[in-house]
């Protein structure tokens, strides 16, 4: 829906990079001056599944101490809790997140000591 030059998105996506995708390419359509996404992420993907996949990405990762991070899925949102040693790696736990498959909202608890 377009409406003056303020275009909404509205459908679903699996992913949230293919919603960030449709919002990215909306922005750049001559005329357009805001855009409202309103696309909602339907997962296609158990929670277990989403848990180990998240997990098995945490223990591939040079960047994440996967040791001391713990995962939960519930549908399409993930809590992650534990500690890590820097902001960095507490960013990169929920990046990885993100790109697990049916996630649909990360809720990052993570903290940060020494």
């Amino acid at each position: 829906m377009a409406k003056e030059g303020w275009l909404t998105l509205e459908g679903d996506a699996e992913w949230q990079c293919q919603r960030n995708q449709v919002e990215a390419a909306a922005r750049k359509v001559h005329g357009v001056k805001g855009v409202i996404n309103r696309v909602v992420l339907k997962p296609r993907v158990a929670p277990v599944e989403t848990k180990a996949k998240i997990e098995n990405a945490f223990k591939r990762s040079a960047e994440v101490d996967a040791q001391h991070i713990s995962v939960t899925a519930d549908g399409g949102e993930v809590s992650l809790s534990g500690a890590v040693s820097s902001w960095s790696e507490k960013q990169e736990a929920e990046r990885t997140a993100w790109r697990a498959p049916g996630v649909v909202r990360v809720h990052n608890h993570i903290n940060i000591v020494g």
